[in-house]
């Protein structure tokens, strides 16, 4: 059973967009704290109604999300 829904985030036209890896939900913030409210909901809208058994996951799955860093200053 997978208890972990992951998620990839990146930065797109001024927004934090979140991809979920293996599941299709894709949402958006203008903050990580709004991106990271917005990946709760829409994992919950998801899922919602569906028998998480039949679909190998847990009830209440943890959620990991990962950031993509670019255009780092060089020292």
């Amino acid at each position: 059973m997978k208890n972990i829904v992951q998620f990839h985030i990146f930065q797109s036209d001024g927004y934090y967009v979140a991809e979920g890896v293996g599941v299709p939900i894709v949402t958006q913030g203008k903050t990580l704290d709004e991106v990271a409210k917005n990946i709760q909901e829409a994992v919950g809208l998801h899922f919602e109604g569906e028998d998480l058994a039949e679909l190998e996951i847990v009830d209440n799955p943890q959620i990991l999300a990962s950031m993509e860093i670019t255009n780092l200053a060089h020292a």
